[in-house]
C-alpha cells in the first residue's frame, strides 16, 4: 500500500462512521413522527365514534319522544240511556298524555255519532289519571259535580262511561272518581262514589 492510502485511510474511515451515525439519528428522528401519527389517528377515531354515539342517542331519544297511535273504546249513553255504547278511537300518546289520559279526553270530547249521546258537562275538564294496583283514580274539575243536570239514570249513564272506559285495559280492575283530587260521595245523590267502582256490566 503505498504512502498516499495510508493517509487517506483514517479520512475514509471517519466519513464512514460519520454517514453510520447520521443514518441511526435519521431512523430515531422519524420514530415520535410515527407514533405521533397513531395517536392522532386513535384520537380522531375515537371522536368520531363518540359523535356516532351522541347522534345516535339523540335519534333514540328523539324516537321516544314521538307521539304513539293507539286504539280504544270510549262508551257513551244510547239514546234512551238504557245501556252504554262502545266507540272505537285512535288517540296519541306521549310523555305529558298516556293512554288513561288520552281515553278520558276522548271521552269528554264527547260523541257525534247517530244514536248516542253525550252526558258530560261541557265545561268538566280532566285534571288527572293514576293507576296504582289495578285502581285507576281519575280526577276532574269540580264543574264535573256542579253542572250536571241529569237524574238517577242520568248520572249511573256518566259514571258507567267513565268506569267502563278505563277498565278497557286489562291492567285496570276498579275505577275511583275524584273532584279536585278529592274524594266524593256522589255526584247528584244517586251513587255512591266513596269506594272504587268494577267494571258496570249492566249497562253494557
Amino acid at each position: 500500500m503505498n504512502a498516499w492510502n495510508i493517509k487517506q485511510l483514517p479520512m475514509v474511515l471517519l466519513l464512514v462512521l460519520s454517514l453510520v451515525f447520521a443514518a441511526g439519528c435519521g431512523q430515531q428522528a422519524a420514530a415520535p413522527s410515527s407514533s405521533s401519527d397513531s395517536a392522532s389517528s386513535t384520537s380522531s377515531s375515537s371522536s368520531s365514534s363518540a359523535s356516532s354515539s351522541s347522534s345516535s342517542s339523540s335519534s333514540s331519544a328523539s324516537k321516544s319522544s314521538q307521539p304513539e297511535s293507539l286504539t280504544i273504546k270510549v262508551y257513551f249513553p244510547n239514546a234512551d240511556g238504557t245501556k252504554l255504547i262502545a266507540n272505537s278511537r285512535k288517540v296519541k300518546t306521549d310523555s305529558k298524555n298516556d293512554k288513561y289520559a288520552a281515553a278520558m279526553e276522548s271521552l269528554l270530547a264527547g260523541t257525534t255519532e247517530k244514536g248516542q249521546t253525550n252526558i258530560f258537562p261541557k265545561k268538566a275538564q280532566l285534571q288527572s289519571v293514576k293507576v296504582e294496583n289495578g285502581v285507576a283514580s281519575v280526577s276532574f274539575s269540580k264543574e264535573l259535580q256542579k253542572d250536571f243536570v241529569g237524574g238517577s239514570t242520568g248520572e249511573e249513564m256518566l259514571v258507567g262511561s267513565i268506569v267502563n272506559t278505563l277498565t278497557e285495559f286489562p291492567e285496570v280492575k276498579k275505577v275511583r272518581i275524584l273532584i279536585d283530587g278529592k274524594s266524593v260521595e256522589s255526584l247528584s245523590g244517586h251513587m255512591d262514589l266513596t269506594e272504587p267502582l268494577t267494571r258496570m256490566k249492566n249497562l253494557l
